[in-house]
């Protein structure tokens, strides 16, 4: 296509640009929850690459939308400093009808990972400092 991108290059920039939006996004999140909605977000884009155009279109319009929901919610955590603010959104059971079976395992691997205890640091003989 002469003076622009064809369709597959165009949507392969868009999903290029959307990942990064959103791990800038993250940056705003608590540390916890930025490490493990970074790590989910790089595994499902990197599953997504083959996708055919239809799936590859909902996926995107899906991830707009989170990105959108967090941007929001991360504007209001900046202008509310007395509550807490809670990230994200809870899935109503008519979206949950709608999740193939894959997808309600990585909503459980998620929801395991989320609700682990909080392990900060590691520390092992190897890793002391030396002089």
């Amino acid at each position: 296509m002469p003076g622009g991108l064809g369709p597959p290059a165009a949507a392969a920039a868009a999903a290029r640009g959307l990942y990064r939006r959103i791990l800038l996004l993250h940056r705003a999140l608590p540390p916890a929850l930025r490490a493990l909605g970074d790590r989910y977000v790089k595994e499902e884009f990197r599953r997504h690459k083959a996708a055919g155009p239809a799936e590859a279109q909902r996926f995107l319009r899906e991830w707009e939308n989170y990105a959108a929901l967090i941007w929001q919610q991360i504007n209001e955590d900046r202008q509310n400093s007395r509550e807490k603010t809670v990230f994200g959104i809870q899935l109503t059971e008519e979206k949950l009808n709608d999740f193939r079976d894959e997808q309600i395992g990585q909503l459980k691997e998620l929801m395991d990972e989320a609700t682990k205890p909080n392990k900060q640091f590691t520390i092992s003989k190897d890793s002391e400092y030396k002089n």
